[in-house]
């Protein structure tokens, strides 16, 4: 061989290894897998860093121990991964049929927080005390009105040109029975989600953008609104606009979530070892988690949750432009978007790019309503991945673990090859 040839050949063979890898993210279960992934990576490391976070709240709550938090959590996440795992085996047609269904309950649990079953939480009346549980309805709404999105705007397809069309049914009522339904509980964090998932399905569907000014015009005045009515909120902005800098006062949060990220430095203190989550920082296992994992494990924890999101992005984004179901398309787009928005106006509060506004990590802060919708939604795009075309056929295909396991067996081989 002469030496001339070698390294033509080297780079026939990287030039190959790079198109398996390629040819491998075009799979038809590209999108599934990766959905996979991304999911169990923010549950798991989610749990390890509540486990975390919470052991001194924990510890100085009513029961005494390190892990009552934690393990509140490991129930929510078990049951949603039955939620997920179900949710990924109902067919498409099967959320069209139920689409309408969930929206309509998801509202009249949300109205059920004004009834005496009500519970508010600093100033927001936005749970349900169900015994010794409480859960959040605001939570399921999302799902419902991402779900009827994506029904509704699916059936008015070809009328989408005509702003009335837009306007009736979704905007009205759908949209406003939603969003108003929250908007008595004085939520105005899960107000801003629900306004992005609006945006987000009919950005999707295709809407001339002139046509959001005058649906986000009286959506901004209510915030508007909301902001300039409660001293609370007031207070929040005068924080973020470096107004008030009290460090024992309503800056308190936002100053020690700041000082939790410089402490953490480039690499962290390790985990476990955060010092702002001994009493200085509030709810350091809730809406702040981001700050005590920049604490313990520094700027490549931080990136690491940034990177688990885009990926999450860029299996929602595989998964619009792969379909030919509107109705996927449109759904898919919505629960991008919630999951996404949610996670940047967390993360922009933490490291305050945004005023302090209360909404939890997805998947990763602790929250059982919030983790059991989030999985939940996660199986509706599951479901959708396993619709793509050769997705379900490739997977019945592949042989489960348990076969692969027990082919390794001497008797078990010799039994399936004497059946055949």
């Amino acid at each position: 061989m002469s030496s001339a040839t070698a390294p033509a050949r080297a780079s026939t063979r990287d030039e190959a290894r790079a198109t398996g890898w390629l040819a491998r993210f075009d799979s038809p279960v590209a999108t599934y897998y990766l959905l996979v992934f991304v999911t169990t990576a923010l549950v798991v490391f989610g749990l390890i860093m509540v486990l975390s976070a919470s052991s001194i709240v924990s510890l100085t709550g009513s029961t005494r121990s390190a892990y009552s938090i934690f393990l509140s959590q490991a129930m929510f996440a078990a049951i949603g991964a039955v939620v997920l795992v179900v949710a990924s085996r109902i067919r498409v047609g099967g959320w069209k049929r139920l689409a309408l269904p969930v929206l309509v309950v998801a509202i009249v649990l949300q109205l059920l927080v004004l009834t005496p079953l009500g519970h508010e939480v600093n100033g927001n009346r936005n749970w349900l005390r169900l015994g010794p549980v409480t859960v959040q309805p605001s939570e399921v709404v999302k799902v419902g009105l991402v779900l009827a999105g994506g029904l509704v705007l699916a059936a008015k397809r070809r009328t989408l040109h005509a702003f009335s069309h837009v306007l009736v049914p979704y905007l009205v009522p759908i949209a406003a029975l939603s969003i108003g339904a929250v908007v008595l509980g004085h939520d105005l964090g899960t107000v801003l989600i629900l306004g992005a998932i609006v945006a987000g399905v009919l950005f999707a569907a295709g809407i001339p953008m002139r046509w959001f000014a005058f649906a986000g015009i009286p959506f901004v005045a209510m915030a508007v609104a909301f902001v300039v009515t409660s001293p609370n909120r007031l207070g929040r902005l005068d924080v973020w606009l470096g107004r008030n800098t009290d460090e024992w006062g309503a800056a308190r949060q936002p100053i020690h979530g700041r000082f939790a990220l410089a402490d953490g430095g480039w690499f962290g203190l390790g985990l476990g070892a955060s010092r702002e989550k001994w009493g200085l920082l509030s709810e350091p296992h809730n809406d702040f988690i981001f700050a005590i994992i920049g604490e313990e494990l520094g700027l490549p924890g931080t990136l690491a949750v940034l990177v688990l999101f885009a990926g999450l992005a860029l299996a929602c984004h595989r998964l619009v432009m792969r379909t030919d179901d509107f109705f996927v398309r449109v759904t898919t787009a919505g629960i991008m978007t919630w999951i996404v928005v949610q996670a940047l106006i967390n993360i922009g509060a933490v490291i305050n790019l945004l005023p302090v506004i209360g909404v939890p990590l997805p998947l990763v802060s602790s929250g059982g309503s919030s983790l059991v919708t989030t999985m939940f939604a996660l199986g509706v795009l599951l479901s959708f991945a396993r619709s793509e075309p050769g997705c379900a056929e490739a997977l019945a295909a592949r042989p489960s673990t348990l076969r692969r396991s027990l082919a390794v067996l001497p008797g078990v081989g010799r039994l399936r090859r004497a059946r055949s």
